[in-house]
C-alpha cells in the first residue's frame, strides 16, 4: 500500500512565467531575480541593479502597489514599467474576524484555486499561519486538511503574499522592527512545508531580508509532519525554529494517526531533531500533540513522551492542542481534566508544556473548515441556479 506523502521533494529550476496580462509579477521574486527581469525587459546591468534595489525597498518594506508610488524613480520610467510588471495582491474570497480578534482570510490563487491564513493576535506577540500548498497529501486523520486532496503547491509569491497581506490588513507599513501586531510567523497552514521546500525557503529568505519584511528567523517556525531526508536542509538553508507534529508516542498509535510514520518512524524522526542544526536550549524544537480523547492521552503515553524527550536528550518543549472537531471527524478532544493531567505529568519531568487556548472557534478556524465551507456554499448555489433553470 502506497504510504501518503512518500514521495520527497526533488529540487526544480523555477520558471519565472507572465500573467495572462503578459507582465510579470515582482512579488515573490529575490533581489537578483528582479535585476535579471529588468535587463530581460531592456535596462542596462548598472541601472537594473539600482533599480532592482530601489524596487525591492518599495514593495517589501514601504508595501505599495503601484510604480506612480516609487518617488525616487523616474516619472518617465514609471509607465515603462507599469507596462512590464505587476505588484499583485492575493485575491481576497472571504475575510472574518472572530470575537477573540482571530482574523482568517480565504485567498484564491490566479488559477482559481482556494487555501487559507490565520492571524491570532496575543497580549504580547501576533502569530500569522502561513500555508504552503493548496491541500495536502499526508492524510492526518485528526486534520481537516487531510482530508483534501493535493491541487498544488504554493509558489513564492503567494506564501509571500499571506504575510504582505497581513500587513495590509494590520496597517503596518512600512516595516519597521518595532510595535507590530505582527511578530512572528508559523508555517502551520495547509500542507507539508517540507514538500513544498525550495518554494518556501525562497519565500522565507524574502520574509527575513532585514531590506525588505524584516522578520527575524527566531520569529520564525517552520511545521512538519517529519519529513526527515529534508529536515537538516532546513536547518542548514533557513535556519528557523523547528516544529514537529508528534501527536503519539507509539508506531501503532501515529501509523494511525499520522500516516507518515510508516515511512518515517518515531525514532529516525527523534534522531532527526535530535541532529536539527541550531537546536538548543535557546532555540527549543517545539513537539505539537493535539489531545484525542482515549487515543494519544493517557498517564502512560505523557510518561513516555518524557522518555522518548529524555533519551534523545532534546531541548524542546510540548504544545498540548485541545482537538478541534469538524463535521466527519472520527475523534473527540480530550476532556479538560485528562488535558491537565497530562501537561502535569510533563511539565513535573522539567519539560514545558503548555495548553494551547482554542481560539477562532466562531469562525471555523480550524485549518481547511473555511475552504470547505465555501465550497459547500458556492455548490448550493449552484444547485439552486440549475433548479431555478430547470423550473
Amino acid at each position: 500500500m502506497p504510504i501518503p506523502g512518500a514521495v520527497d521533494p526533488v529540487p526544480v529550476k523555477r520558471v519565472i512565467s507572465p500573467r495572462a496580462d503578459g507582465r510579470v509579477d515582482l512579488v515573490g521574486l529575490s533581489k537578483d531575480q528582479i535585476r535579471a527581469e529588468l535587463e530581460k525587459a531592456g535596462l542596462e546591468p548598472r541601472q537594473a541593479k539600482l533599480r532592482a534595489k530601489q524596487i525591492w525597498h518599495w514593495i517589501y518594506n514601504r508595501g505599495v502597489t503601484d510604480f506612480a508610488s516609487m518617488s525616487d524613480i523616474a516619472k518617465a520610467q514609471q509607465p515603462w514599467l507599469a507596462e512590464r510588471f505587476a505588484i499583485a495582491r492575493l485575491d481576497v474570497t472571504e475575510a472574518q474576524v472572530s470575537i477573540d480578534g482571530t482574523r482568517k482570510w480565504l485567498l484564491k490563487t490566479h488559477d482559481g484555486h482556494d487555501f487559507e491564513m490565520v492571524f491570532i493576535p496575543d497580549a504580547d506577540r501576533g502569530t500569522l499561519c502561513v500555508s504552503s500548498q493548496v491541500g495536502c497529501t499526508l492524510n492526518c486523520r485528526f486534520c481537516h486538511t487531510g482530508t483534501m486532496q493535493l491541487v498544488r503547491n504554493l509558489e513564492p509569491a503567494e506564501i509571500v503574499g499571506q504575510v504582505m497581506l497581513a500587513r495590509d490588513a494590520l496597517g503596518e507599513w512600512p516595516s519597521q522592527p518595532e510595535g507590530r501586531m505582527l511578530t512572528n510567523i508559523v508555517m502551520m497552514g495547509m500542507g507539508e512545508p517540507l514538500y513544498n521546500f525550495d518554494n518556501v525557503r525562497d519565500a522565507l529568505k524574502i520574509v527575513m531580508d532585514g531590506d525588505g519584511l524584516g522578520l527575524s528567523k527566531r520569529r520564525i517556525t517552520l511545521s512538519t509532519s517529519g519529513v526527515v531526508p529534508m529536515m537538516e536542509r532546513c536547518g542548514d538553508e533557513i535556519g528557523v525554529n523547528l516544529a514537529v507534529s508528534l501527536h503519539a508516542v507509539t508506531k501503532e498509535i501515529r501509523d494511525e494517526i499520522v500516516p507518515l510514520n510508516r515511512k518515517y518512524g518515531i525514532e529516525e524522526l527523534l534522531q532527526a531533531c535530535s541532529d536539527y542544526p541550531g537546536a538548543n536550549n535557546a532555540r527549543r524544537i517545539t513537539f505539537e500533540y493535539v489531545m484525542l480523547k482515549d487515543k494519544n492521552d493517557s498517564d502512560e503515553h505523557a510518561r513516555e513522551l518524557v522518555r522518548l524527550i529524555r533519551h534523545y536528550k532534546l531541548p524542546a518543549k510540548v504544545n498540548l492542542i485541545p482537538f478541534n472537531p469538524w463535521p466527519g471527524a472520527v475523534y473527540e478532544c480530550s476532556t479538560p481534566e485528562r488535558v491537565k493531567a497530562f501537561s502535569n505529568i510533563v511539565f513535573e519531568s522539567g519539560i514545558s508544556a503548555p495548553v494551547r487556548t482554542p481560539r477562532g472557534r466562531d469562525i471555523d478556524a480550524a485549518c481547511g473548515q473555511l475552504k470547505t465551507a465555501a465550497e459547500k456554499k458556492r455548490r448550493a448555489e449552484r444547485d439552486r441556479e440549475a433548479a431555478a433553470q430547470t423550473a
